[in-house]
């Protein structure tokens, strides 16, 4: 990359990588380049866009909502595009939640979830309770308390020795024609048992990205070792975090994995779908136990939190406009994840594919490889630069291959890149 370029880039080996493509515009499940290239977005921007690039119901949104407020501090005061959202998002989850806490991005709502707990014993019992668990290969974020709870890996090496202490466990991942699964998730269970019943009155909560852990492998876990999570956390009454940034609004199948997975979290944590790959925005959603702890004569059982753009007014219409279409889009849902059953057999034959896997609308496996399996793994590289020659905008995660594409996506053009995909592969 040309050293006088004045920007920054995120995931970028600077001196190395390419220059990067200028984009110029997006429209369905397509992004077109400043010399009039087409890529399909496969990867849904970064996981953000749903119902594809420049959907008209958001952008008139936004465009309305420019017309009578843009921004308001939101302490002392309010606006209706954020209680409407709040509402509207309590009543897609039946009132399973009790409030709705509006912050910036993914992690900065994991940074919420963790402090609330962490404050939740502080209230109750003037407990200042230390002991978090988490799960191997997990993602939450890129601030200090995200990263405590995330997998130690090339991400936040540098950083490690500044980190809290967290208990992590084996995440249970699997895969069609993984035949102990069972047996795997029940060593798991009867291992974060012992240890709570050891820890219990330091145990402050528990952290998990369900159904599917993103940055992490795409790896999958099944309902049931959610459900065999959810009784051991309420026997002993720990709070559960689900971080549902990236499995919200629909990308697992149902709106959000726990109800596909007929759990009960404590809380949960939401970004990036939210306003449909718009604008940057997030919520951390509480049960009514959880803010009871808050809801005080006591001031200092205050939550000091918040952020400088908290509930912007014009990202909450980009919200709202964006959960009017999730109902809307649940045929596509089915179609894509209709679409990936229809492939999966001629997945499994491949000799260079392994651990073929899937849920809702998302598709991923790994490819095998000599070198080890993880982010730096440099076939997800070459392939990357293969795909986008052809039109593809995929981002594997080191030999990692997954399609996580927009739900205005075709099966058309979903088979053309997986048979790409799988040229690139058998030849490689």
């Amino acid at each position: 990359m040309n050293e006088l370029n004045p920007v920054w880039y995120p995931f970028t080996h600077l001196k190395t990588s390419d220059e990067p493509i200028k984009i110029s515009r997006g429209e369905g499940a397509y992004l077109y380049d400043d010399q009039g290239n087409a890529y399909f977005d496969a990867v849904s921007s970064w996981w953000v866009n749903l119902y594809g690039h420049r959907h008209p119901t958001i952008v008139n949104a936004i465009k309305k909502q420019l017309d009578s407020l843009d921004h308001v501090l939101f302490a002392d005061f309010t606006h209706d595009p954020a209680e409407d959202l709040a509402r509207q998002l309590l009543e897609l989850n039946n009132q399973k939640f009790a409030k709705v806490f509006f912050s910036d991005n993914g992690s900065t709502a994991v940074e919420v979830a963790i402090k609330l707990c962490l404050q939740y014993y502080s209230n109750l019992y003037g407990q200042k309770r230390s002991k978090i668990i988490a799960f191997s290969n997990s993602y939450h974020g890129d601030t200090f308390g995200a990263m405590s709870t995330g997998a130690r890996s090339v991400f936040s090496d540098p950083f490690s020795h500044l980190f809290f202490d967290v208990q992590r466990f084996d995440y249970p991942s699997t895969w069609i024609g993984d035949s102990n699964i069972e047996m795997i998730e029940d060593l798991t269970i009867s291992k974060i048992r012992a240890f709570i019943e050891d820890n219990s009155e330091d145990i402050a909560c528990l952290i998990v990205e369900p159904l599917v852990q993103g940055a992490g492998g795409m790896n999958m876990c099944r309902p049931e070792f959610l459900q065999k999570l959810d009784l051991v956390c309420m026997e002993f009454g720990v709070l559960v975090i689900y971080d549902e940034i990236m499995t919200g609004f629909g990308r697992t199948g149902e709106v959000f994995a726990y109800q596909k997975a007929k759990t009960k979290p404590d809380i949960i944590c939401l970004s990036k779908g939210i306003t449909g790959g718009f604008l940057p925005l997030s919520v951390t959603l509480t049960n009514k136990k959880v803010f009871k702890a808050f809801y005080s004569d006591e001031k200092t059982h205050t939550f000091f939190h918040g952020h400088s753009y908290t509930a912007n007014p014009i990202s909450c219409a980009a919200a709202l406009a964006s959960l009017s279409l999730i109902q809307q889009f649940e045929k596509d849902r089915k179609r894509i994840e209709f679409f990936y059953k229809s492939r999966i057999e001629e997945l499994i034959q491949s000799d260079k594919i392994d651990k073929v896997r899937y849920c809702g609308t998302i598709l991923a496996f790994d490819i095998i490889s000599q070198n080890d399996s993880n982010y730096l793994n440099p076939i997800g590289l070459k392939l990357k630069k293969n795909m986008l020659e052809k039109g593809y905008l995929l981002r594997p995660l080191g030999n990692t291959v997954y399609i996580m594409p927009t739900y205005v996506s075709t099966d058309t053009v979903l088979g053309q890149i997986l048979d790409d995909i799988l040229i690139y592969i058998q030849s490689y």
